[in-house]
């Protein structure tokens, strides 16, 4: 027997595969699971387990970046450079998200 909390969580959680690792990805905002409009800047924390990640990663996600900032700034996942797998991942629900790791090195 499935607990109903299981089912349905209270927080938003996501088990993630990003580059053949195990990681979870979550947040601490209710909201965001029933209120799209808690969308637009919102926080996300991530770990892996993995021995290199000596902290849970605070990501911050703004999925309404304005198209003039968007010309000014350089593309962070151009080809030339190197975009992290999880930075990806999370574009695949929030496309065009500009995603602030807050200091902390990012997991490629």
């Amino acid at each position: 027997q499935v607990s109903p909390r299981l089912r349905t969580p209270r927080l938003p959680v996501w088990l993630c595969s990003v580059s053949g690792r195990h990681s979870v990805l979550f947040g601490t905002d209710r909201q965001l699971l029933s209120d799209w409009k808690s969308e637009k800047i919102f926080h996300l924390y991530f770990y892996s387990g993995q021995q290199e990640q000596t902290q849970t990663a605070h990501l911050t996600i703004d999925t309404h970046s304005h198209h003039w900032e968007e010309a000014q700034r350089e593309d962070p996942c151009s080809p030339e450079k190197r975009c992290p797998a999880l930075e990806m991942a999370i574009r695949t629900k929030w496309a065009g998200a500009t995603i602030s790791w807050n200091g902390t090195d990012p997991c490629f």
